[in-house]
């Protein structure tokens, strides 16, 4: 499973990327907020850092000023994936960008029908959103399977992107549920490598070892 950092601040992209850890970055109007910087000069940025898909989202709701956003968008870099909002605008823009042999991530999806949809108008990735489905007490992981069985069943080439991961529980569960793509800001990637009896182990290791009173170095 792939992962990407969903989130536009530069430093912590970096310090993940310097660990392999970042196959693609995904993007939105809030998270740019959250940043403070101008769109097209961080998503710039964050294209010259990482080699995988950056997804940046357009703004607009009719389908004729999303396909002329989302070519605004594209022209930052050749790695940019345009992400698009799964209504009926957002999917004749798909269709559009999609054919023009663009990258396209249809996103807030939340029925295993959006994501049919998507994937029959040439969406690259679908975006789930699980944790807005747990919010309102659904199971999103019910939502990653369903996908995963449709789009196998038909052979559709659409990437399942897990968004919205809220714990290192929802990636574990991604992960065995055949998610392509799970997309998590840095502080939950980061708690993948956490477990109290790594801690506890380290810590009898270390005491173990002062009591040696031998140094490598």
């Amino acid at each position: 499973m792939k992962f990407f950092v969903d989130t536009a601040e530069i430093d912590a992209i970096a310090e993940l990327n310097d660990l392999g850890m970042v196959d693609g970055v995904t993007t939105n109007p809030s998270l740019i907020l959250k940043s403070g910087r101008d769109i097209i000069e961080v998503t710039r940025e964050i294209c010259a850092l990482v080699t995988g898909p950056v997804s940046a989202e357009v703004v607009a709701l009719d389908a004729e000023t999303m396909i002329a956003e989302g070519r605004k968008l594209a022209e930052i870099a050749d790695n940019i994936t345009i992400k698009l909002p799964l209504t009926w605008d957002g999917l004749k823009a798909c269709k559009i960008l999609s054919g023009e042999g663009r990258m396209v991530n249809v996103t807030l999806c939340f029925s295993a029908n959006q994501a049919l949809l998507a994937a029959k108008a040439g969406a690259t990735f679908i975006s789930p959103f699980i944790g807005r489905l747990d919010d309102i007490h659904i199971d999103g992981m019910d939502l990653i399977h369903d996908i995963r069985t449709i789009y196998d069943n038909y052979g559709f080439e659409t990437n399942i992107l897990a968004a919205s991961i809220r714990s290192v529980n929802h990636v574990h569960e991604c992960a065995l549920a055949g998610a392509d793509v799970m997309t998590a800001p840095p502080e939950v990637i980061k708690k993948l490598a956490i477990h109290p009896l790594t801690d506890k182990g380290l810590e009898q290791f270390t005491k173990d070892w002062e009591k040696t009173g031998q140094k490598i170095l």
